[in-house]
């Protein structure tokens, strides 16, 4: 959580990403979803997102809110919340 918005932090491959952790559909964590080197599915619904274009793999009108992060010292800093 950062303020009031919960965050999932992802390392895929040694890339870092950080969204929204609700899934747009219905709001579950996609934190504790299955992750590979190029998705990550909800685990309730199988809604799966593509990890680079932050949006769903079967409509990419679905955006997922992403956040812009910077790495300091091995500590992760999000810059847009």
């Amino acid at each position: 959580m950062v303020h009031e918005t919960p965050v999932a932090v992802f390392n895929v491959g040694g890339n870092i990403f950080a969204w929204d952790n609700r899934c747009p559909h219905r709001g579950a964590s996609l934190g504790d979803g299955y992750i590979t080197d190029t998705t990550v599915q909800c685990k309730f619904h199988l809604w799966e997102f593509d990890i680079k274009k932050e949006c769903a793999v079967a409509n990419e009108t679905i955006q997922l809110r992403s956040y812009q992060l910077e790495i300091i010292k091995g500590m992760i800093y999000l810059k847009n919340l």
